[in-house]
């Protein structure tokens, strides 16, 4: 990696194929948390004052869930903000995992929500609380169907695009919110045909689908964390490199910080290869890869000496002379 003007910046080196415009992307993720954030705050406000007058559970636990999106979409804002920071010497790989910590927050704000909602559900089960006002409930569930759809697919969609696994865990979260609203209206028509429990059964219906839509947010973070990615990757990386002459094998690593997918390519080449060479092979690997892996922001190649493919393989724990390394990066800062 160079340093330049004492700032460590590993997009100097040679380009990959395929660049990134960070400063549209992150202007895209905000607006995209901005609209959602006014959306659910609206739709969310509507029901639970809805849900105060009427006493239904269910609409309660589906408005609680939509206003903690609200507060799970500043979440999101805060970590792209603090992801903005460029790299330094004790944090040279800079600070866009704070793209996943928030995540662990949209996380907690999931479970906090379905154990306030699942409780005031048991409650209304067990005391047989009345429910009023049952078309105005109802007419708050369909608002909520239809504005955690829109905001639902919008976020997926710039999720998708800037590969953010935050903001595509919180679009799936306002998906499922969805059924959540949908659950909260069976409640209240069960109601108003003369099932008096059907409230407080489909208030826990819609605890079910917030635990649901937890589980799923916690895994897709920890699976970021802990530096999980797809194996396709891998075997794509190494095939891709293994084409490039020159390269006899290879052996590949990746993972995810924030919104980049950083790949790192091991080859070996000819004992003969001089440092220059292995430069110039780096450089058509990281082509080929970047070809291949579109998604990919950051690439480093490490040349080492062998003898044969074979024999590589055999010693590629004791042979590591003749190593060039160089890493690249698109994000443009």
């Amino acid at each position: 990696m160079h340093v330049v003007s004492g700032v460590r910046d590993p997009a100097v080196s040679f380009p990959v194929a395929s660049a990134v415009d960070d400063v549209d992307e992150r202007r895209r993720a905000n607006r995209a948390v901005a609209v959602s954030a006014a959306g659910l705050a609206v739709t969310g406000l509507v029901e639970l004052v809805i849900a105060l007058v009427s006493g239904s559970v269910a609409l309660l636990g589906d408005a609680l869930h939509n206003l903690s999106d609200v507060s799970t979409s500043l979440l999101v804002f805060v970590g792209f903000r603090a992801s903005r920071r460029a790299a330094t010497p004790g944090y040279p790989y800079g600070y866009e995992r704070a793209e996943d910590l928030a995540g662990i927050g949209v996380a907690a704000v999931i479970w906090a929500s379905a154990v306030f909602a699942g409780a005031e559900s048991v409650n209304k089960l067990v005391h047989h609380g009345p429910t009023q006002h049952l078309g105005w409930g109802i007419g708050a569930a369909a608002a909520g169907i239809l504005g955690n759809q829109l905001v639902a697919r919008y976020k997926f969609v710039v999720g998708r695009r800037i590969q953010s696994a935050t903001m595509t865990a919180d679009a799936k979260h306002s998906w499922l919110d969805a059924l959540s609203s949908a659950g909260a209206m069976l409640g209240l028509i069960g109601v108003a045909v003369g099932w008096p429990w059907a409230d407080a059964v489909a208030g826990l219906l819609v605890t079910g689908f917030i635990c649901h839509v937890g589980w799923e947010v916690s895994s897709d973070i920890a699976h970021r964390l802990l530096d999980g990615v797809d194996p396709v990757v891998i075997t794509t990386a190494e095939a891709a490199a293994a084409q490039i002459d020159g390269v006899m094998h290879a052996h590949a690593r990746a993972r995810w910080t924030g919104r980049t997918l950083r790949v790192e390519v091991e080859g070996w080449v000819e004992a003969t290869t001089t440092v220059a060479d292995a430069d110039r092979i780096g450089r058509l690997v990281a082509d080929r890869v970047g070809t291949e892996l579109p998604q990919m922001r950051s690439f480093t190649w490490t040349a080492r000496s062998g003898r044969s493919a074979v024999g590589s393989v055999q010693d590629c724990g004791t042979q590591d002379s003749g190593t060039s390394t160089s890493e690249v990066g698109m994000i443009q800062r």
